[in-house]
């Protein structure tokens, strides 16, 4: 991942991609099963980091 060049998505959008709650998005921020940083307050969460997260539960699974 380059930070320098990484998409930063809202919890929102993070909600939307993975259809889970917002609970559940901090939920796993909190449980650092997806990565995140704080911009002056507000939660960012890179691209990459959602899509590292989508593709470890699918390894998990098979």
């Amino acid at each position: 991942m380059t930070t320098a060049t990484a998409e930063l998505l809202t919890v929102g959008e993070v909600m939307a991609q993975l259809k889970v709650g917002r609970t559940k998005v901090y939920d796993l921020i909190r449980t650092h099963r997806l990565v995140s940083i704080k911009v002056d307050g507000c939660r960012r969460i890179p691209a990459d980091a959602v899509r590292d997260f989508i593709l470890g539960r699918i390894e998990e699974a098979a």
